[in-house]
Order: C-alpha cells, then sequence, then structure tokens
C-alpha cells in the first residue's frame, strides 16, 4: 500500500491511544502505589522516589533523540520499538524482588515512551488532514491526559484488588494490541536529503545537565543544601545548561533545532506544556497527603480523582470543538486558569475532614476540566506550526516539555513537601507543596497570553471545515 494514498482510521486511532497510555496510565500508576512497592519490594523510599521519576527522566532525555531519528528510520518502526520496550520493561517490573528489575523496568518505561510519543504524533500528522487531524490528536490527547487522569485510580484499584505488578501485566496487554492495532500502517519518513550527522556531544552534554539538575531537586534536602555536592552539582545545572545552548546554536545537525522557537506559537505551546505538566506534582501532594493526613487508603484517594478523570475525558473533545470556533488561545487561557483554580482549592488543608474532601474533588474536577480543554489546542498549535520535515522532531520537544515538566514537577513537589515536614505539621507541608503547583499554572498561564496569538483567521478555517468537523464529531 502507498503511503499517499492511506487515510488513517479509527484503528490506527485506536491502537496509537494503546500505545501512548502504556506510559500515562500504566507507567505513571508508580505514583500511586508507593507504600504497596515498598512494603511488597522492601527498598528504601528514596530508592523508590528515584525509581518513579526515572521514566518521566528517561522520557525527557531521549524523546527529542527519538523524534528526530523517527523522522529519518521510520515513525512506525519507531513507535513498534517502543512498544516492545514497554513490554519488556513492564515485564522487568512484574518480575522485581528488589531494586535492581524496579530500576532496570523504570528506565525501560522511559525511554519506551521517548520512541512513542513523538512518533505517534508524527504518524497523525501524517495520515490525518484539517479537522480530521485535529479528532485524530484529541483521542491522543485522550490517551496521554486522559491516561494520567484514570492513573490514580486505575493503580490503586488494581493494586488494592489484584496487586500492585497487575498493572504492568495490563501494560503489556495493551503495548502488544498496539501494535497488532496499527499492523496495516505504512511506514512514514520525513523527505531529507544530505548525510544525517548524529549529534552525540549535544546529548551527552544534555543528559549531564538534567540528570544534575534532576539529582539536586531529589536529593538535595538529603545532601544539604549548602553541602559540596549540592553547590557543585548547582554548578553542573548552571554550566550545564549555558554550554548546551551555545553548543547547539553551532551545529548544523543540533539535537535541538532551536530555530523552532522562532515560531511564537510552538514556543508558547511548548513552554506551557511544561509547566502545566509541571502541575503533576499536585498529584503526589495530594494522594500522599490524604492518606497520611486525613487516613484515606490508596483506593480511597483514587477515588477522589475520580471527577477528574471523568470531566477530563469529556473536555478533551469540547477543547477540540472550541478551538474550531473560537481558535487555540482562548481554550488554552481557559484551561490553564481552571488548573490554577483546581489546584489551588486542594491546598485549604486547614478545613474539617468532610469539607476539605468536598475541596479536593471539586478541585480535581476543575483540574481535569482545565488540562482537558487544554490539550487538543495546544497539540495542535505545535503541531500545526511544525515544519513538515521536523515534525518529529518538535513534536519530540514539545513532548519532552510533558515528560521533564512531570518529572521534575513531581520530584520539586515531592522534595518541598518532605522538607517541610521535617519542620512542620504534615498539613503545612502538603499546603506548601501544593502552592509550588499553583504556581506552575500561574506560569503556564502567563505564557500562553505572552506567545500565543490571537488566530483570528482560525475561526475562518474552522468555517470551511465545518462540515468534516461535524463528520469528525
Amino acid at each position: 500500500m502507498e503511503a499517499t494514498a492511506y487515510k488513517g482510521t479509527n484503528k490506527m486511532i485506536t491502537g496509537i491511544v494503546f500505545g501512548v497510555i502504556t506510559f500515562w496510565l500504566f507507567a505513571q500508576a508508580m505514583v500511586n502505589i508507593v507504600p504497596a512497592v515498598q512494603e511488597d519490594l522492601g527498598v528504601e523510599l528514596g530508592v523508590l522516589n528515584i525509581a518513579i521519576s526515572l521514566t518521566s527522566l528517561f522520557s525527557g532525555l531521549f524523546i527529542v533523540v527519538a523524534g528526530g531519528l523517527a523522522d529519518r528510520i521510520g515513525r512506525k518502526k519507531f513507535t513498534n520499538i517502543g512498544l516492545i520496550l514497554s513490554v519488556i520493561g513492564s515485564l522487568a517490573l512484574v518480575l522485581a524482588q528488589g531494586a535492581p528489575l524496579l530500576i532496570i523496568g523504570r528506565v525501560l518505561q522511559g525511554l519506551s515512551a521517548a520512541f512513542v510519543m513523538p512518533a505517534t504524533i508524527a504518524l497523525m500528522k501524517e495520515y490525518f488532514e484539517g479537522a480530521e487531524r485535529q479528532r485524530a490528536l484529541s483521542y491522543w490527547s485522550i490517551g496521554s491526559w486522559g491516561g494520567s487522569g484514570l492513573t490514580s485510580f486505575a493503580g490503586g484499584a488494581i493494586a488494592t484488588s489484584m496487586g500492585w505488578k497487575w498493572i504492568f501485566v495490563f501494560s503489556i496487554i495493551f503495548a502488544l494490541l498496539g501494535m497488532w492495532l496499527i499492523r496495516e500502517v505504512p511506514e512514514s519518513k520525513a523527505k531529507v536529503t544530505g548525510k544525517f550527522k548524529f549529534d552525540f556531544g549535544g546529548l551527552a552534554i544534555f543528559i549531564v545537565t538534567m540528570l544534575a539538575i534532576n539529582i539536586l531537586i531529589t536529593q538535595g534536602a538529603d545532601f544539604g543544601w549548602t553541602s559540596v555536592a549540592s553547590l557543585s552539582l548547582a554548578a553542573i545545572s548552571v554550566v550545564g545548561v549555558i554550554v548546551f545552548v551555545r553548543y547547539e546554536g553551532k551545529r548544523k545537525n543540533a539535537l535541538i533545532d532551536f530555530n523552532l522557537f522562532k515560531n511564537k506559537p510552538y514556543t508558547g505551546a511548548t513552554i506551557s506544556n511544561f509547566l502545566l505538566n509541571a502541575v503533576a506534582g499536585t498529584l503526589i501532594v495530594a494522594n500522599t497527603y490524604v492518606q497520611v493526613g486525613r487516613g484515606f487508603s490508596s483506593f480511597q484517594s483514587g477515588l477522589l480523582s475520580i471527577g477528574y478523570l471523568v470531566v477530563i475525558l469529556i473536555m478533551i473533545r469540547i477543547g477540540e470543538k472550541l478551538m474550531q470556533r473560537v481558535g487555540a488561545k482562548k481554550p488554552m487561557v481557559w484551561g490553564a486558569l481552571a488548573t490554577l483554580i483546581g489546584v489551588a482549592l486542594m491546598g485549604l488543608t486547614f478545613l474539617p475532614n468532610l469539607m476539605y474532601t468536598v475541596m479536593v474533588i471539586i478541585g480535581f474536577m476543575l483540574f481535569g476540566l482545565g488540562l482537558g480543554m487544554y490539550a487538543t489546542p495546544s497539540t495542535d498549535t505545535a503541531v500545526s506550526a511544525s515544519p513538515d520535515d521536523k515534525v518529529g522532531e518538535a513534536s519530540g520537544i514539545y513532548k519532552m516539555a510533558s515528560s521533564l515538566g512531570n518529572a521534575f514537577g513531581v520530584a520539586i513537589s515531592a522534595t518541598v513537601y518532605s522538607t517541610v515536614a521535617m519542620v512542620s505539621s504534615v498539613h503545612v507541608s502538603a499546603t506548601v507543596g501544593i502552592i509550588v503547583n499553583v504556581i506552575f499554572a500561574a506560569l503556564s498561564l502567563i505564557s500562553i497570553l505572552v506567545f500565543v496569538p490571537n488566530h483570528e483567521g482560525d475561526v475562518e478555517v474552522s468555517k470551511t471545515t465545518k462540515k468534516s468537523a461535524q463528520k469528525a464529531g
């Protein structure tokens, strides 16, 4: 079958969504099952926290590389490689009896996500057009944002009723189903000329810098913030960022093409995506607090976020329709604002049990409403602004923002929560941890307002695609 003659199908969308949720639903469930994993494997909490953050960290470290290589080697091929890595990583977790296989499994899950996410977005752009592409991307968003919404509830329910390792058995099943469903999709590659030279130097600088930042955030309190180790890590982080930007600016085949950021809509979508994903730190703070400070079980804490799941799944399609009517900027702004308000409500830890529980439920619903409204307009803005020969790379950078935002958001929130808990009550530490996430949401809102222009032309485009949009819905 010729790639140019192929049109995307619902089977293709379903297979890609199954692939995407192996990370966002199953791999991310580790955040909500910390006590069960620690009791079963007998690993130290510090080791477990590192294992939790490794998946998002490795996804963020390698997603741009994988996106760029997928453009040249094959987007379907990279999707399948990613799903195979997911199966192997999940199997390592199922067989884990201690820290080694736990760490290996989490690293492989991160690499899997790095391969799957940019390649699948590029496949969506290749085989869908106009309103159909927006519909396909909205389902992709349901897999990612919706999967992250379901992860607390599903992870808690599976861990409570069947054991935490069954989470990763289901992950294996969905990865295999994803590969089967996309088997008929033709290969897709970018039309490129010239010899390809991989930027190993840029990758090395990037990995060292990101690891230094992550270790500083997660271990700084244990080292002591003014210790030689922490100050050295801080110096490596700062110098690494400066060296990386200068080094990449001189490279013809740079790991990250900073010219992409000359496009303001792409810049706004990517920066706000990083910051809004950092708000995921709310999940670890809220889940830990209601279990430690309010006596909830992991399953009960998952139930608190069920409204988040329902609302985000509904709002992703609504966000798509809003974008077709009023352009991308307004739903992105409304989404970030709703997220900010929802997260802020969870910080009201001075309230009595019943009233606080109600605030958390409402907060999670607003959180889901905001992310759902934001997801498709943001993704479509990033994809639409990408050059055709760099869709994988641009998508990789955009999703790197998701993974690194998630990794750093969780790490920073967990560090703030545990640090404040050493000198104050669990209630105060939860409030401070939540405030950090409110700041992330506020900065995301500001970045949208500053960088994403008002696309008045989007209204005209939506009019011309109204019939196909209705058909797609």
